[in-house]
């Protein structure tokens, strides 16, 4: 009986991480959102908001988990954009160091400005787990958009996320 239950589990484990890490989320469209919201952390995160914010696809983005010694000057001239622009659209979200607190610290952002749509834009194996914690810190009438950014992860990284994916959906299941 065990064994049986061991075996189930473990199939059950693999079959969900091969959806995992086989339907990995994509990047989405130009649509207008109220806000973009960046996940710090990953290459293209920021380059993919700053393009959509500069073609008009928001007014407003916040980058979560920024570190507290970065200055926007140098931010803008990291990504070759033009400092103004932090100075009127972007905000620098400093309060976040993991994705729950990148959650709390948006739902909080979101709340002061009565947003009502937000595109999250993270890596594509972090979206799941990201938007899982988003959508449990945002009130439900704010609708997410999930704007993945491409890339080329190990299966050792699959793992770690999914086992973390996992996780995270028990804790809120009993309601952690």
């Amino acid at each position: 009986m065990i064994v049986r239950l061991i075996a189930v589990t473990l199939l059950g484990w693999m079959l969900g991480f091969a959806w995992f890490a086989i339907f990995l989320p994509q990047p989405l469209d130009g649509r207008k959102t109220d806000a973009i919201v960046v996940l710090t952390g990953g290459a293209g995160r920021i380059d993919r908001g700053l393009a959509l914010l500069e073609a008009g696809a928001t007014k407003r983005m916040l980058i979560s988990g920024v570190d507290r010694a970065v200055r926007p000057v140098e931010l803008a001239a990291q990504y070759h954009t033009r400092e103004s622009l932090f100075s009127c659209c972007i905000t620098l979200g400093r309060e976040a160091i993991d994705t729950r607190s990148n959650a709390i610290e948006t739902a909080r952002w979101l709340e002061r400005r009565d947003y009502k749509t937000v595109r999250l834009i993270t890596t594509d194996w972090h979206m799941r787990r990201a938007a899982l914690e988003l959508r449990q810190a945002l009130p439900a009438r704010v609708a997410i958009v999930y704007d993945a950014v491409p890339s080329r992860p190990s299966l050792t990284m699959l793992a770690r996320e999914y086992n973390k994916y996992l996780l995270r959906r028990a804790a809120a299941l009993i309601g952690i």
